[in-house]
């Protein structure tokens, strides 16, 4: 009895194994994408009723062309637009020749003054202003002070004047001192200036020395200008009768110790070809003067000043200047003014 239950029992169980477990084993898992929920399964009467969709046949009722809509054709990017969607470059040209009917007119604001006429009419012809054709000028003094001695005060000058335009100057120097009254040292330039460079002028011209002793005249040829790290410098060489050559070298240096507050080192040295007993000059390196001012910008244009410099002869000319009894060598208190317009 119990073999004939169990025999029944296994002939009932083996049909559905059958059916399960090779649907189970052969699943499709390409299938699972996008598959709806079991609840929103169709029977198939419903899926026997919708047919397959045909997309290819879904087209909107109206295309709108290129000329509709410009510039909005990508499915066709090289189809040729028509219309202002088709812009060409080439001929976007600068509008020339005369102005169209409806501009504005350019003298609507002006009162009626224009370039040509009125009060605010510029003389001659139309040009370029502020162009190296108009003529400047200036006058620097550098020194203009009182000088201790060890034989008393005297009075020293030091000043630069030019006229012209950017490349072309017309320069005047002089330099000197005064004693008891009495000039006993003056050297004055005439030059040519000519710009060569940044910063830079060539001078060209004449050099007369006057004071005590002979009159001296040279030849003279120089640079001056700003060298890098701003010293200020001045060399020139000079050429005399007899065979006489000179040449002298001057430079400055000016520290911003604040706005207005200066300090101004110098240095100068000068030396000659040839000795000239009569003005106490022997050949080679004959003196030198290295000196240090502070001054107190009131303007740029206008400072007071002290300093202390220091004089001495060397070589030669300090041998001439022992014979004639005179010191080589001095140091100087001086006070003074700077100023330039």
């Amino acid at each position: 009895m119990n073999v004939l239950a169990m025999a029944i029992i296994g002939l009932g169980v083996t049909p559905v194994w059958a059916q399960t477990s090779p649907a189970a084993e052969t699943m499709d898992h390409a299938q699972h994408q996008g598959l709806p929920s079991p609840d929103a399964v169709q029977p198939p009467a419903a899926q026997d009723a919708m047919p397959a969709m045909d997309h290819s046949g879904m087209k909107p009722e109206k295309t709108q062309t290129a000329v509709e809509m410009p510039g909005m054709d990508h499915g066709n990017p090289s189809a040729p637009q028509q219309g202002t969607a088709a812009m060409d470059h080439g001929e976007m040209n600068m509008q020339g020749g005369a102005a169209p009917p409806d501009a504005r007119d350019p003298h609507a604001y002006s009162g009626g003054y224009t370039l040509d006429s009125g009060k605010y009419a510029l003389p001659g012809p139309r040009q370029l202003r502020l162009a190296d054709e108009h003529s400047f000028g200036s006058l620097l003094v550098d020194r203009l002070e009182r000088v201790d001695t060890r034989e008393g005060n005297a009075i020293a000058y030091e000043a630069q004047a030019w006229f012209g335009r950017n490349y072309d100057r017309l320069v005047i120097k002089a330099e000197g001192d005064y004693d008891k009254g009495k000039l006993q040292e003056a050297r004055t330039e005439l030059l040519w200036g000519h710009a060569i460079a940044t910063f830079w002028d060539t001078q060209l011209g004449v050099r007369y020395d006057s004071g005590v002793g002979p009159d001296r005249g040279w030849l003279a040829f120089g640079v001056q200008g700003l060298a890098p790290y701003w010293f200020e410098v001045d060399a020139a060489a000079y050429v005399g009768d007899n065979g006489r050559t000179a040449f002298r070298l001057g430079a400055e240096y000016e520290l911003l110790l604040t706005q207005k507050l200066v300090l101004q080192p110098r240095l100068e040295i000068n030396a000659y070809g040839k000795s000239d007993e009569a003005l106490g000059i022997g050949s080679g390196l004959s003196d030198g003067v290295a000196g240090l001012r502070l001054r107190y910008e009131f303007t740029r244009q206008f400072a007071p000043y002290i300093g202390v410099e220091r004089v001495e002869k060397f070589g030669k000319t300090a041998d001439l200047a022992r014979a004639a009894g005179e010191k080589t060598d001095e140091t100087r208190w001086v006070a003074g003014v700077r100023f330039w317009f």
